[in-house]
């Protein structure tokens, strides 16, 4: 039987230790446990890694902890704009969503596009639209207000500024959710889950949805998902990148995803970090910045739940 392994982020950035109550850091550790062990159930009673990712995202989505489903920062608007993909690495099958609104587990859309649609990556009004046609409910503004997130919004609306969900604020409250899988077969998945970036205009997209980008599963290399600076991601093709490194260079998971993280995204003035996984289980997660919250565990024994470096 193959080593199945999951590991899971709620986002990466400037995680000071001193500016979190161990209260709030307990919450964070709680939310990891439980969405990284519901998940790892799932791939232990013999469950898909497709299945194990969407589990663990929608939990992280459905906490107000993270910048994802429920906890999704406000844009310039005031309103949110959710983006989700996912992706299983034994077809290359994938599914995305962008700018869409009212969906209380975006990465369960992403889903449904992959297995539902002839398409990939939906947005906007045309991904509402298919979105009604399976029957979502389109949850109210409420659901996804979150005091902290409109506090944060508060201190740059009507103004040129934006704040990702990574950089230095007093409360702490982060960002962009993913998880990745190994299942006892060998196949390996990913799904990645965002509310974006605070007082964001123009429909601005960042990495998460983009296949390849913020999120990839291939049982030839790995499994990635992406958090932080959604730009320099772009430009770096960040999981992409780390599948190539593997494929074409003969890196391990390790030092594919060390190279990306801690060489080539710097070198353009990136931040963030990622979570990878390949087909034996072995589980990578690296990030360049103070922090990271991340959780895995592994077949093997391999067991962690962290925020700091």
């Amino acid at each position: 039987m193959n080593t199945f392994s999951i590991a899971i982020h709620g986002g990466a950035g400037t995680l000071v230790k001193g500016l979190m109550t161990a209260e709030l850091e307990d919450h964070y550790r709680n939310a990891l446990k439980v969405a990284r062990n519901a998940g790892y159930d799932i791939l232990e009673s013999g469950g898909s890694a497709l299945n194990a990712v969407e589990t663990s995202v929608k939990l992280l989505e459905d906490s107000p902890l993270f910048n994802a489903g429920k906890g999704s920062v406000f844009t310039a608007e005031g309103t949110h704009e959710m983006d989700a993909a996912i992706m299983e690495g034994e077809n290359l099958e994938a599914g995305a969503v962008s700018l869409i609104t009212g969906i209380k587990n975006p990465v369960a859309l992403a889903r449904d596009v992959m297995e539902k649609s002839y398409h990939v990556f939906l947005a906007g009004e045309g991904a509402m639209r298919f979105a009604k046609n399976q029957g979502y409910v389109i949850e109210s503004p409420e659901y996804f207000y979150d005091e902290v997130r409109y506090q944060q919004w508060q201190g740059i609306k009507d103004s040129d500024s934006f704040q990702l969900d990574h950089s230095v604020k007093k409360d702490g409250k982060f960002g962009t959710v993913g998880a990745v899988a190994c299942d006892q077969y060998g196949n390996i998945a990913a799904a990645t889950s965002t509310g974006g970036m605070t007082n964001k205009k123009w429909g601005r997209v960042g990495d998460s949805p983009m296949i390849g980008i913020g999120n990839y599963a291939n049982n030839k290399t790995c499994a990635v998902s992406c958090t932080g600076s959604g730009e320099f991601f772009i430009r770096g093709v960040v999981a992409y990148d780390v599948s190539c490194l593997m494929e074409y260079k003969g890196l391990s998971l390790k030092d594919a995803t060390n190279e990306v993280i801690h060489k080539r995204i710097l070198e353009i003035n990136g931040d963030g970090g990622l979570i990878a996984v390949d087909a034996e289980g072995t589980i990578a997660m690296p990030f360049n910045t103070e922090g990271m919250y991340r959780a895995c565990k592994s077949s093997n024994g391999q067991e962690e739940i962290s925020i700091y470096k």
